[in-house]
């Protein structure tokens, strides 16, 4: 489970990063076709581009991370993209009032004003990840793993280990679901503020 866990949080926090900084980036016009391109790519599946991540990844457990990353980076993009196309011009034109430059205006609008954006798919994406690991580990299973066990322990008919791998596996994904959801309550009080105040 250790070795899953280090793999999981190791990719979501580098595809949580490049996904932002993607973007962020397409912000310009310029950047904008990449972010499309990045966009598009959900649709590949990871047979093909094991070999390419092979190429980049010095161990297993690199391989793990990269391909993982490369499966949440993509859908994150995705949304991350569709969340800015619906921020309001006004909040654009406000920074504008105040003097702030483009990038400037990336950063508060973006970055920091899409914060409890980030979290919540960060959450998805956790989930995502935890589903995608099975896959990734099954490709390296010499490096261990919950999900190699449970690939091992299904190949075999061990019904009672894949059953009680699939619940270690729930357990410590809903468990990892509530930290981040207390982490967001944390960093982006307004966003709970908001719910609160729209209720009857």
């Amino acid at each position: 489970l250790w070795t899953s866990v280090k793999v999981s949080v190791l990719a979501l926090v580098v595809s949580t990063l490049a996904a932002v900084a993607v973007a962020a980036l397409a912000t310009a016009p310029v950047f904008m076709p990449v972010a499309r391109l990045a966009s598009t790519l959900r649709f590949l599946g990871f047979a093909g581009l094991t070999y390419v991540f092979m190429l980049m990844s010095s161990d297993a457990n690199a391989l793990r991370v990269w391909i993982l990353s490369f499966g949440m980076f993509v859908f994150m993009v995705t949304a991350l993209l569709a969340d800015l196309a619906a921020t309001p011009r006004d909040q654009i034109d406000h920074c504008r009032t105040l003097g702030m430059r483009h990038w400037r205006i990336t950063g508060e609008v973006v970055v920091l004003g899409k914060a409890d954006v980030i979290l919540d798919l960060m959450r998805q994406n956790a989930a995502i990840g935890w589903t995608l690991l099975t896959l990734v580990e099954g490709m390296t299973r010499s490096a261990g793993g919950i999900g190699a066990m449970l690939l091992n322990q299904n190949r075999y008919f061990l019904l009672a280990g894949v059953f009680a791998i699939q619940l270690t596996i729930l357990a410590f994904g809903l468990a990892q679901d509530a930290l981040l959801s207390l982490l967001k309550d944390a960093v982006c009080p307004w966003s709970t503020l908001g719910k609160e105040q729209a209720r009857p």
